[in-house]
């Protein structure tokens, strides 16, 4: 493995740096906020085995440019966190909880940062207790961290970790009309808001049904992964296949693209969501935003984050030419405004510069006897930590081949599963 060192910020000496990611967008938060945590350097990366690990497709599309040193799962991963300084956990929570246990074991430990890809609107408590124990958690706003330290107060745990950081890829040149191309709107889906198929039909519908009232516009839809793919979701109902149903088709102004969402909004005039954090890229390029209503405003929908913002309109508002208008001082409490990692660096610096103390995550084998151990088994970690026996084991070039072959069809056989064969039998069952 390539030896790569970071520099932070007023350190002497180089630091190490590896970020472990468990889907493609927690790949591309990890490694931006890697560097945001050392501007001029890079990390190692790598992918945890399980049924979201990202194709090479969708690693391309992240933008962020770095080659993975490999596909490892829980337990190799502590075992190789020995050779670093510093490692990033861009994982689910329970993922992070799994890891924090096996890094506890190490003599020697990295410092552990970990956080949130983006927008916080639900499972607030369970998500924060998942990721104590980490030397810094990041908050993407003042209001996530304020919110955050609460949390920890209220069961007593340390809040100390917690840092408010920004969302490490906001960015991109700020908003200007461009009149010599078309006026273009960003419709930014998601894989599970809303997760039934009408709601997901009604929303293509109405993004079709825009670009056909307004012949002049481009409408784009944005999309996160092709069908089979896996993000942090499966969709059952990919607007792909929507599309394929839709009466006369798509209208020649209107499209389903992929690619990187920062390299999209540099030719966006309106980016329209339910709850995506494109949202607050957008905001902070002060891109003209809307915040879906047509559905309701809803915790399931995760638009209730936006309360306050002035973001909120429907189609109908949009069709007539109406634009939402932000308020500023939401906008900057929400995690738009420029992220500064400044006080990260200066906590990374404290802790690599002293002898760390042992890791202690809240949930531990006492405080949370039936919830713990079956979550670390499920990554291949015993109660006290150590790996378990089918994980310790090596395996042969040969076996560990046979194995990525029937892990990739189980991954397969999953997707397909979860996009055709669940929705039949529902529907079936409502007959």
């Amino acid at each position: 493995m390539p030896s790569v060192c970071v520099v932070l910020d007023n350190s002497p000496t180089p630091l190490r740096t590896a970020v472990i990611a468990d889907s493609d967008t927690r790949w591309k938060w990890g490694v931006l906020a890697a560097r945001r945590m050392a501007p001029a350097a890079s990390a190692d990366g790598f992918l945890l085995r399980g049924r979201a690990t990202p194709t090479p497709r969708q690693l391309a599309e992240t933008g962020v440019g770095v080659e993975v040193a490999g596909e490892v799962t829980g337990p190799e991963f502590t075992e190789r966190a020995r050779e670093y300084d510093v490692v990033v956990l861009a994982c689910v929570g329970r993922g992070v909880q799994a890891l924090l246990h096996g890094l506890a074991r190490l003599e020697r430990r990295p410092v552990v940062v970990t956080g949130y890809v983006g927008v916080v609107y639900e499972k607030l408590p369970d998500g924060l207790l998942l990721r104590h124990g980490a030397d810094v958690v990041l908050a993407n706003s003042r209001h996530d961290a304020e919110r955050f330290r609460e949390v920890y107060a209220g069961i007593g745990a340390d809040a100390a970790s917690v840092v408010e950081a920004g969302l490490p890829f906001l960015g991109g040149k700020p908003y200007e009309p461009d009149a010599t191309r078309p006026y273009t709107v960003v419709f930014a889906v998601q894989p599970s808001v809303p997760d039934s198929r009408p709601e997901r039909a009604y929303l293509l519908r109405r993004a079709v049904g825009h670009a056909r009232a307004h012949p002049e516009r481009e409408v784009l839809v944005k999309l996160r992964s092709r069908p089979g793919e896996h993000t942090t979701h499966v969709e059952e109902a990919p607007y792909q296949r929507l599309a394929e149903k839709l009466p006369g088709g798509l209208p020649a102004n209107c499209r389903l693209v992929y690619g990187h969402m920062g390299e999209l909004l540099d030719r966006t005039d309106l980016l329209v969501t339910v709850s995506s954090t494109a949202a607050l890229e957008s905001l902070h390029r002060s891109i003209p935003t809307a915040v879906l209503t047509d559905l309701g405003i809803r915790e399931p929908l995760g638009n209730h984050y936006f309360l306050g913002s002035g973001c909120y309109a429907s189609w109908d508002q949009l069709d007539a030419g109406e634009l939402p208008e932000p308020d500023p001082a939401w906008v900057a409490r929400h995690g738009a405004a420029d992220p500064a990692y400044t006080a990260v660096r200066a906590r990374i610096a404290a802790l690599t510069a002293t002898e760390r103390p042992p890791l202690t995550p809240w949930l531990t084998p006492r405080t949370a006897p039936g919830f713990l151990p079956p979550l670390l088994a499920r990554y291949g970690f015993a109660p006290d930590g150590s790996a378990l026996r089918a994980d310790a084991v090596k395996e042969s070039a040969a076996r560990r081949a046979a194995r990525t072959v029937v892990r990739r069809a189980a991954r397969g056989a999953y997707r397909s599963g979860v996009q055709r064969v669940a929705p039949l039998i529902r529907r079936m069952g409502a007959l």
